[in-house]
Formats: structure tokens, C-alpha cells, sequence
């Protein structure tokens, strides 16, 4: 059988109205969410400096990944811990806490 005889297989097309990306869920109040990560020290390095700049510009942040997305509204002050324990295998922790920003307003005094 020569190259011009062997079958081919038929084009397959996308269907025109299938979504590319599925669709995110969207973490809200109301809700407990926690996802632990296990990153090399310079993918966690590309983390803190996005999380950083946002912190920096703005008084909301989103974290998305390709599942879910958290939009978060964070308030003042931010609380920052660093815990070092040096006995045994040292290991260090850095603690960021954002607390929830609110749009309540004061009541009027008359």
C-alpha cells in the first residue's frame, strides 16, 4: 500500500458554541475556603510580589486560579507576624492577615 492509499482520518471540527474555558467558581462571603500550595521558592517569590503590588495600588485583590477565583475587599489595618523557630529544622513563617474591608458609615450624632 503506497503512501496515496493509506486512509486518512476525517478533519474534526470544534463545535462553534462549546465554551473554551469552563467557567470559575467564585469564593464569597459567607463561605470557609483553604487551598495549601507546595512551590518552589521562586514561583512563591512571583506570588508575594503580584499579592504585594496589588496590596500597594488598590484596596481590593482577586486570587484566581484555572477552578476558582477569590475577590476580596481588604480593610486596615493589615496584620503582619513573622515566627522563626531556629531549634531542630529552622523554619520560618510569614503570616499576612487582611481583614475585611466594610461599607458601613457611622450613625449621625444630632
Amino acid at each position: 500500500m503506497s503512501e496515496s492509499d493509506t486512509p486518512t482520518e476525517p478533519d474534526v471540527e470544534s463545535e462553534p458554541d462549546a465554551d473554551p474555558e469552563p467557567e470559575r467558581t467564585t469564593i464569597r462571603a459567607g463561605r470557609d475556603f483553604e487551598q495549601e500550595y507546595r512551590l518552589d521558592a521562586s514561583e512563591a517569590g512571583e506570588f508575594l510580589i503580584s499579592l504585594g503590588e496589588q496590596l500597594r495600588d488598590d484596596d481590593e485583590l482577586t486570587i484566581v486560579t484555572d477552578e476558582w477565583e477569590l475577590p476580596f475587599a481588604f480593610g486596615e489595618p493589615v496584620e503582619l507576624e513573622i515566627d522563626f523557630e531556629g531549634r531542630g529544622e529552622p523554619e520560618l513563617e510569614i503570616e499576612l492577615e487582611l481583614p475585611g474591608r466594610t461599607d458601613e458609615k457611622a450613625p449621625d450624632v444630632e
